[in-house]
């Protein structure tokens, strides 16, 4: 997120009634020079200023991110631009950081509470670095919290032993059943998940790279919880549909 400074109007320098002798020619020049100087240092600062504020609020208070993929439907759709909240579980400090040739200018892997709120619970929707690619951010909901028992039996999640109510904002789009011995998309576990981590699968049950394929999520790999649709784009169908007007501003649960 970028602020455009506010436009100023040079006019009052340069269109200066003409001078009456050749002494008010050379003290208006003299005094252009300074005032020149010190629009362009305003522009900067400004600039410089507004690039700090949005840093900050990206890293600390929240950040957007867009839904690329279909591994969320129904929660979230294909064009959804979406906020997350920094602040859900705590403040937090950025931890292994690098820098690189783009925007924001330092890029970090990890984080450490400074200031607790509390801990993800289960039913979160998270967006975290992707344990096995830590240049991409995946978003999934979390099944699982420290100490859980987590199994697939026949694509019916179980959790401590109790079906997980999911019916209401999952959904299941091929009716065969896989082998556990092929893949564990329908049948996984049982697992416990261990201290500090997170089981998480995405609302497209069948449709999800999630913690079933490549195990947990680390608590400090978690960059926030998203918690509103502020812009939502199909790009289909007719021109009047590509804008989803009825999930502006929707809240993510």
């Amino acid at each position: 997120m970028t602020l455009d400074p506010n436009h100023s109007n040079l006019d009052e320098v340069s269109g200066a009634a003409a001078p009456a002798s050749p002494t008010a020619v050379e003290s208006d020049s003299a005094t252009a020079g300074p005032s020149r100087k010190s629009i362009v240092r305003e522009y900067a600062e400004a600039i410089i200023i507004a690039m700090l504020l949005a840093f900050a609020i990206r890293v600390f208070v929240v950040q957007a991110f867009k839904i690329p993929s279909g591994s969320m439907i129904p929660t979230l759709l294909i064009g959804d631009h979406i906020l997350v909240s920094k602040l859900s579980y705590g403040v937090q400090w950025p931890t292994d950081c690098k820098l690189q040739w783009a925007f924001p200018p330092v890029n970090c892997y990890a984080s450490r509470t400074v200031v607790a709120f509390g801990k993800p619970q289960r039913g979160d929707i998270i967006v975290f670095r992707f344990p096995e690619d830590e240049e991409k951010d995946f978003i999934k909901r979390i099944v699982g919290t420290p100490g859980d028992a987590v199994q697939v039996r026949n694509k019916q999640v179980l959790v401590n032993g109790e079906p997980l109510e999911d019916k209401a904002f999952t959904q299941r789009i091929d009716p065969g059943i896989i082998d556990s011995t092929i893949n564990p998309r329908d049948n996984f576990g049982p697992v416990t998940v261990p201290e500090g981590a997170y089981f998480v699968m995405g609302d497209n049950r069948d449709q999800s790279l999630d913690s079933r394929f490549w195990g947990y999520v680390r608590e400090e790999k978690i960059r926030g919880k998203a918690f509103r649709i502020y812009w939502s784009w199909s790009g289909q169908g007719h021109w009047t549909d590509w804008v989803r007007w009825d999930r502006f501003g929707k809240a993510i649960q």
